[in-house]
């Protein structure tokens, strides 16, 4: 008989709405299909605006799956604004502890961050609901998933340096700045930065990169790390983000641009809080 793992499946960021579940359903078949069996939080769909249950009732949902000695990893499909209303209520000595990997993007970042801050454990960026999305992209993910090798390998370009090694923290620029201040955010010395972004142009990143500066992030990494910018790049934005950032990073620090992290539908994963190494 066919081994069968258990995998979560929850939504700690804005409620998933009610013309998403046929993708969702597809998800769930297609993990089926590959001999995983998903546990789905109560906290899935939209029951109240924006909130798939209360705050309590979602960190619930999401401790039960990191607590059972069964589950192997936890995915996170949603995303937004509201995750970060979890954090002061996780049992990260539960976390530390637990078997389970947990798996997000987007608003998820801040969830991602702290785990690493808290318990020193590594998290997954991705967003696997990419796994249901159609057409050539799907596919190419469903391979990538089943050949994790695959998923785990963004392709980088340095626009500045050749090499640059640190552990990875960051993800979203506006969710990962909502840690600043807070004892969520982690430490940034010597560690590679990576930021990406879905919304927003050269306004809201020379806010970002700003905040960054005067936290001191720019003056304590070893290396940054580019997704992709989805609405500048629609836009054409200018400056484009390479230049914006440029102007902000130590002229020292190395930069390695990739296609391959960020909200598209055909993004790579990568590890927040695990050592990596990039060459040029």
């Amino acid at each position: 008989m066919e081994d069968v793992s258990k995998v979560g499946i929850v939504a700690c960021s804005n409620a998933m709405r009610e013309d998403s579940r046929g993708q969702i359903e597809r998800l769930i078949r297609y993990l089926q299909s590959i001999g995983k069996s998903p546990v789905i939080s109560s906290c899935i769909y939209e029951r109240e605006g924006v909130f798939s249950g209360a705050a309590r009732e979602r960190i619930d949902q999401l401790m039960q799956m990191f607590a059972s000695p069964d589950i192997e990893e936890i995915y996170d499909i949603s995303g937004g604004d509201i995750a970060n209303q979890i954090l002061d209520y996780l049992d990260y000595d539960v976390i530390a502890d637990s078997q389970a990997v947990f798996w997000g993007y987007s608003d998820l970042t801040t969830v991602i961050n702290a785990i690493y801050k808290m318990t020193g454990r590594s998290s997954v960026l991705y967003q696997v609901r990419n796994l249901s999305a159609g057409g050539s992209a799907e596919t190419a993910q469903r391979e990538r998933f089943q050949n994790r090798a695959e998923l785990f390998a963004p392709r980088y370009e340095f626009v500045r340096g050749n090499v640059m090694s640190g552990v990875v923290v960051g993800g979203n620029i506006r969710c990962f700045l909502k840690l600043a201040g807070t004892r969520y955010f982690p430490e940034l010395e010597d560690k590679l930065l990576l930021l990406e972004s879905l919304g927003g142009e050269v306004p809201q990143m020379v806010t970002y990169l700003s905040q960054l500066k005067q936290i001191g992030a720019f003056d304590k990494i070893s290396g940054i790390i580019l997704g992709t910018f989805i609405r500048m790049e629609e836009s054409m934005s200018a400056p484009d983000i390479v230049s914006l950032v440029e102007e902000y990073a130590d002229p020292d620090t190395p930069i390695a641009v990739t296609r391959d992290i960020g909200h598209r539908d055909d993004s790579r994963a990568i590890m927040i809080g695990e050592r990596i190494e990039i060459t040029a």
